[in-house]
């Protein structure tokens, strides 16, 4: 499936957090712009590197009027457990939304989910890819691929060249 154009709305979604709690995009229309990124599966080495990243550079966002969001097939409770990430991966809980797509809906409306290889079997899943949503609810940029270790990094980057500060 194709990712939505830029410069059209984004596809509007309503998903539970890890606490249960329901955020939905036109949650922030109008006052935050919003990263919403794509990740597999909680509590995987790549997926903890990128959270972790993201976590650690939280105020950075803020201070560009951005909220994250992450995005997984995961259900609610684990989630809750990717969140608590064990004193071994990290020194602090995850400190901002992790939203569950289980039936991946959403990611189906961003061109997230589609074939995918591993270890030489083919399925379907998550692909990778981060949206970012300006505060008048358009698409302003995809970045697809992602490199997890500087995603954190990468965002930012793109943020500042936007201009969306």
């Amino acid at each position: 499936m194709a990712h939505p154009k830029i410069g059209n709305m984004a596809p509007a979604f309503s998903l539970q957090d890890q606490n249960g709690d329901s955020i939905s995009l036109k949650d922030f229309k109008g006052k935050k712009h919003v990263v919403l990124y794509f990740y597999p599966k909680a509590k995987t080495p790549g997926c903890s590197v990128q959270a972790c990243g993201v976590r650690d550079s939280y105020a950075e966002f803020e201070a560009r009027n951005t909220v994250v969001l992450g995005v997984s097939p995961d259900p609610v409770a684990k989630l809750k457990k990717f969140e608590e990430l064990p004193k071994k991966d990290s020194p602090a809980p995850l400190n901002f939304p992790l939203l569950s797509d289980e039936d991946h809906a959403i990611a189906d409306k961003y061109g997230a989910w589609g074939p995918k290889k591993f270890m030489g079997r083919e399925f379907d899943g998550i692909l990778r890819s981060t949206f970012i949503i300006g505060s008048d609810g358009r698409l302003k940029a995809i970045m697809d691929p992602v490199k997890t270790k500087t995603h954190d990094a990468d965002v930012l980057a793109l943020l500042d060249e936007l201009q969306l500060s």
